[in-house]
C-alpha cells in the first residue's frame, strides 16, 4: 500500500486491457469448472468470454497470437478474454466438456455451466492470410 499526502491507495491488479487478451487455463482441473469461473469474472467485468484452443506447433494460432499479442485486434474485438487451452495438454478434459474439433485453433462460445455451446470456429488458413481468415470467423461467431 502506497501513502501519501491525500490518502493511501491500494495496491490493486490493473484492469484488462481494453481490446482482446488471452488467459491460461490452468494445466489441471475439470475444464467445465474452470471456464464457468472465467465466464464469471468475464461476465462481471463486461467482457465477453471465448475458449481458445491452440498448440505450440499450430502456425495459424502463433499468428493470431501475435496479433492479439501486438494489440492489431483491439479495436476490431474489444472486450473479449480467450481462455487458452493447449490441444496437446488438455484434449481429454476438452473432450470430456464438448469443446472437441478437427482442426484449431478453435474459437469457442461456452455455455453457463462451462461446457461447450456447440457455437464455435475451427481451422484457420496458413501463412500471412491466417489472421484475417480468424477474424472474419470470430467476427462472426461473437454475432450469434
Amino acid at each position: 500500500m502506497a501513502c501519501g499526502a491525500v490518502g493511501c491507495a491500494r495496491d490493486e491488479p490493473a484492469p484488462p486491457p481494453s481490446g482482446p487478451h488471452f488467459v491460461l487455463a490452468p494445466a489441471v482441473g475439470p475444464v467445465e469448472a474452470i471456464v464457468k469461473d472465467a465466464l464469471e469474472t468475464a461476465t462481471s467485468a463486461h467482457r465477453k468470454l471465448v475458449v481458445y484452443v491452440g498448440a505450440k506447433w499450430c502456425e495459424p494460432c502463433a499468428r493470431v497470437h501475435r496479433a492479439v499479442e501486438q494489440g492489431e485486434l483491439d479495436a476490431i474485438f474489444p472486450g473479449v478474454t480467450l481462455l487458452e487451452f493447449d490441444l496437446d495438454r488438455d484434449n481429454a478434459r476438452l473432450a470430456s466438456a464438448g469443446y472437441t474439433s478437427r482442426y484449431i485453433p478453435l474459437f469457442a462460445l461456452p455455455s453457463a455451466d462451462g461446457r461447450a455451446s456447440g457455437k464455435q470456429s475451427e481451422g484457420a488458413v496458413k501463412g500471412d492470410g491466417a489472421v484475417a481468415f480468424v477474424t472474419a470467423r470470430l467476427k462472426t461467431l461473437l454475432a450469434q
